[in-house]
């Protein structure tokens, strides 16, 4: 089996840097040991108008055979010889997929010290696999490829070209060409969708490719419109790993979801002044009424769940009132982001003690988040499927159980006032809802009722007289134990005297 990358090229911008890209001198012909045969790469082509790497896997039977990779099923003779016998030596799957992560690890993560601005620019690149098990069709492929920006052609391959009646096999002829990709980006797409449309992994599916999963698919993954199929099909349709795999997902907000994007959207419409100055952006409006809450909570101990690129940690931390803060996102990227932005490892030891930034998932309650005063979901509860809200809601109002608790989400009564935004599109394509204000106070209350919170509700950005104010905030404040107790005693009461009137 094999596929082979392409690029063209200008003087400026010779082909040949596709050698730097894949960490393999296109002079050179190198061979790679896997567990499962030898990975070859070559460059048939080389110069700098046009240059294309090929990687050949030569798949040994036996040796699949031996490490229990290519076992048939059954005690049949024909499952017997299926071990021997199959595809694998000549169409692309897990085993190429696995290649390719052997071969161009470094590639993939987008490194390159010789010439390190070179991972970040798109090129053309012309993706071709000759033959690719297509559980689902020509039409899955084009599911699966379309949306990360690649031109799909995927021609189904004759059973025999002498009987044409037969009609087509499962196989297809893949090409894929795209102008605005990465090389890293193009090798994590197949290096995840390979054994995705192959149906099938030739290896034990551990617990840790739910991490492989993550990664390679960190930025594209989480906004696919088949991430659930991907998913599933990645993780062999084991459904414990997918639903921890989907989980994960679940609260991701990667760059593109953060303060920072969701900024250009909300100010698709700036308000109008009679000085015609540049608007506050609406993020900037929205830290700013979650800092004048969490003072007036007296709060000093502080969570930040779902804290993203750390936009709102950066500005607690300017507040000495605010003594302990610990942001928690499920991304590790943007965690990773927020620790560059608020330059954690420069920072003086006392201010470094104030801080602290882990991963974790709403979906479930997590001791680290006890004993805080306060805690912030600034535009969270919308990336969340509605089935696994009450799971958010008991993980930090049941559990967490902090003394305030400052929620933000968009008002989707205001979304008709962006210009930019297309009629019935949500802002972001990770919402997984957007409520009016009537649905967000019909939740908030629900949940205060349940955990015996009073709630209040603010409005951020300008209130239009008609729909209202683009994010709407509630402040949710714990009642006192006796207010609690009373209260729960008085609905017992209550719910006496109704059965023995009834009675």
């Amino acid at each position: 089996m094999f596929l082979t990358i392409t690029t063209t090229g200008t003087p400026e911008r010779p082909a040949t840097d596709l050698g730097f890209l894949l960490h393999k001198h296109p002079g050179k012909a190198q061979a790679f040991d896997t567990s499962f045969g030898t990975a070859h790469v070559l460059y048939p082509e080389a110069e700098p108008q046009r240059c294309t790497a090929a990687l050949l896997l030569e798949v040994d039977t036996v040796a699949l055979v031996r490490r229990g990779k290519g076992k048939g099923r059954g005690g049949a003779p024909d499952a017997a010889l299926a071990q021997y016998v199959n595809d694998r030596p000549y169409a692309a799957s897990s085993l190429l997929a696995v290649a390719l992560s052997r071969v161009f690890s470094s590639a993939m993560h987008g490194a390159c010290r010789a010439r390190p601005e070179l991972p970040g620019e798109p090129r053309p690149l012309r993706v071709e696999v000759p033959a690719l098990p297509a559980r689902g069709g020509a039409d899955l492929v084009r599911r699966l490829f379309e949306p990360l920006g690649w031109s799909v052609a995927a021609d189904p391959v004759p059973l025999d070209t002498e009987f044409p009646e037969w009609g087509d096999s499962r196989y297809v002829r893949l090409v894929l060409e795209s102008e605005a990709l990465t090389v890293a980006e193009a090798l994590r797409h197949l290096y995840v969708l390979l054994p995705v449309l192959d149906g099938a992994k030739h290896y034990w599916v551990a617990p840790d490719e739910v991490d492989k999963l993550l990664r390679a698919g960190e930025g594209w993954l989480p906004g696919h419109p088949e991430h659930a199929l991907i998913t599933s099909r990645y993780l062999s349709r084991r459904w414990s790993l997918t639903r921890q795999a989907m989980e994960r997902l679940e609260l991701v907000r990667l760059a593109e979801a953060d303060d920072s994007e969701v900024e250009e959207v909300d100010n698709a419409v700036g308000a109008e002044t009679e000085a015609e100055q540049k608007p506050t952006p609406l993020a900037v409006q929205r830290r700013e009424a979650i800092l004048t809450a969490l003072r007036e909570s007296a709060a000093a101990r502080v969570l930040d769940l779902g804290c993203g690129e750390g936009h709102l940690v950066r500005e607690l931390l300017k507040e000495p009132r605010f003594t302990e803060i610990l942001g928690v996102d499920v991304s590790v990227r943007a965690l990773a982001v927020a620790a560059r932005r608020l330059r954690l490892d420069s920072m003086s030891e006392r201010q470094a003690a104030r801080v602290r930034l882990v991963q974790g998932s709403l979906a479930y309650t997590d001791r680290r988040l006890k004993g805080y005063e306060a805690a912030v979901l600034s535009e969270v509860i919308e990336h969340v499927d509605p089935p696994r809200l009450p799971a958010l809601e008991y993980a930090v109002f049941g559990a967490a159980r902090p003394g305030t608790v400052v929620v933000t989400t968009p008002n989707v009564e205001y979304n008709v006032r962006w210009e930019t935004l297309p009629a019935g599109h949500v802002r972001h394509h990770d919402h997984r809802f957007e409520w009016t204000r009537a649905e967000f106070r019909d939740w908030a209350r629900a949940v205060a009722g349940r955990h015996g919170y009073a709630v209040e509700f603010r409005a951020v950005g300008p209130d239009d007289p008609e729909v209202g104010p683009p994010t709407q905030l509630a402040v949710f404040t714990l009642k006192a134990e006796t207010e609690t107790e009373t209260s729960t005693e008085t609905a017992t009461e209550t719910a006496n005297e109704k059965g023995a009137t009834a009675a």
